[in-house]
């Protein structure tokens, strides 16, 4: 898989904002429109390896899906967090930045440019 990634929703500005921010530097990550294809649960598990987040921190808890799923539920294993993203990706934080073997939520934006140092 391409390194230098960007998991993107470009309807919303905060991922709009990081793209535009690599471009400008250069930088033309493989955009993944993750709402229209969703990461396996491999895949996510890997990038939350990569991110060093539990599941539950890559949650987008405003989301209809989050309250009507249950998430808020703090006994609920990371399987069933993970299954949930896998399912209904809006749930998932947005945008992600993957470059050099390390990956960061651009929220703010600006975030991601720590990976080009």
């Amino acid at each position: 898989m391409n390194d230098t990634r960007l998991y993107h929703n470009p309807r919303c500005s905060k991922s709009r904002g990081a793209l535009e921010l690599l471009r400008e530097r250069g930088i033309e990550p493989l955009v993944i429109a993750y709402l229209d294809n969703p990461p396996s649960a491999t895949e996510l598990r890997d990038l939350l390896g990569t991110l060093g987040l539990p599941a539950r921190d890559l949650l987008r808890t405003g989301e209809d899906e989050h309250a009507a799923l249950g998430l808020a539920d703090e006994s609920l294993p990371e399987s069933a967090l993970i299954d949930a993203m896998v399912q209904h990706p809006r749930l998932i934080e947005r945008p992600i930045f993957v470059h050099g073997g390390r990956a960061v939520i651009g929220r703010p934006p600006e975030r991601v440019l720590e990976l080009l140092d």
